[in-house]
């Protein structure tokens, strides 16, 4: 089966930019609960339509672009599930983010209905996403994956086949979280060190990139970090409250395994404290105002 139309549920800051770059090849189905995100949709070359059920009519694949495993359980087989809608041999591409634990569940129910599970969490940002820029790592059965694979690679720059079964891609997305999450709070401790020293961040960071200690998020978070403190703050690209679930899922997981991560787990505490600070709508860079509450005077 050639994929030709694709469903997209969840038209979110990563979920819309993905349909749009789809839309400039296959034919696109797309629904958000949100009015202003489907009417974006609609001028973005997306057929929207009034119920996540009738998106799903017809479609080849569908890519889910949801928060976390009770979302991707809700959309599938909850009371309006889409699960039993889809044709058979249709197949399901799983983007976020949501643990080991949810996936090879959710790709047995699948299966009993003649359907596949394609696991390709992502990692980039919603211009990236809307480029086909993204780092995709995928975990799937391989006649699935061939399935769908024009799809992943219209998003990708790099298609990372990690393993041949639902959840190796979210395995290998938990090892990447756990770096990521480490590397914004330690960019934060970083920037906010500088500023006790005395020391003009912005020159500090220009710095760093220069040698050894640059990473790509200070490099990407740095630059919002200096906006943090203003009075808007930064441009929300990536809520802090995605790393207080992806860190989460990375300590859990380590956990169950008997695996001591010491600095995963203190770089939770800081996305929680954010949270319980009331940032966690605000861009994740903002986890610079729980390391230093105050900016310099």
């Amino acid at each position: 089966m050639s994929t030709t139309k694709v469903a997209v549920l969840g038209l979110g800051a990563m979920g819309l930019p993905m349909a749009t770059r789809l839309a400039t090849k296959l034919e696109v189905n797309g629904f958000d609960i949100s009015a202003e995100r489907m009417a974006l949709a609609s001028q973005s070359g997306i057929t929207t339509f009034a119920s996540a059920r009738e998106a799903v009519t017809g479609a080849d694949a569908l890519l889910l672009a949801v928060r976390n495993g009770e979302q991707l359980d809700a959309v599938l087989f909850g009371e309006q599930g889409v699960a039993g809608q889809l044709k058979a041999g249709a197949v399901v591409i799983l983007t976020s983010t949501v643990g080991l634990e949810a996936v090879p569940a959710t790709a047995k129910r699948l299966a009993e209905l003649g359907l596949g599970l394609v696991d390709a969490p992502l990692s980039g940002g919603p211009v990236r996403a809307g480029e086909g820029d993204l780092l995709i790592v995928v975990g799937a059965e391989p006649d699935q994956l061939e399935k769908v694979r024009p799809v992943l690679e219209l998003l990708a720059s790099t298609l990372s086949i990690v393993g041949d079964k639902p959840g190796d891609g979210q395995a290998l997305k938990t090892v990447n979280q756990l770096l990521c999450g480490v590397h914004i709070a330690a960019a934060a401790e970083a920037l906010a060190l500088a500023d006790k020293l005395g020391l003009d961040q912005a020159t500090t960071l220009e710095a760093l990139q220069a040698g050894a200690a640059n990473s790509f998020m200070l490099g990407n978070r740095g630059p919002r970090m200096l906006e943090a403190y203003s009075e808007d703050g930064a441009e929300v690209l990536s809520r802090l409250d995605i790393f207080v679930k992806d860190m989460g899922i990375v300590t859990s997981a380590a956990r169950s395994l008997h695996l001591s991560t010491p600095v995963a787990s203190a770089a939770e505490q800081l996305y929680l404290l954010g949270e319980a600070h009331e940032l966690a709508a605000a861009d994740d860079s903002a986890v610079i105002k729980v390391v230093a509450p105050k900016a310099a005077q």
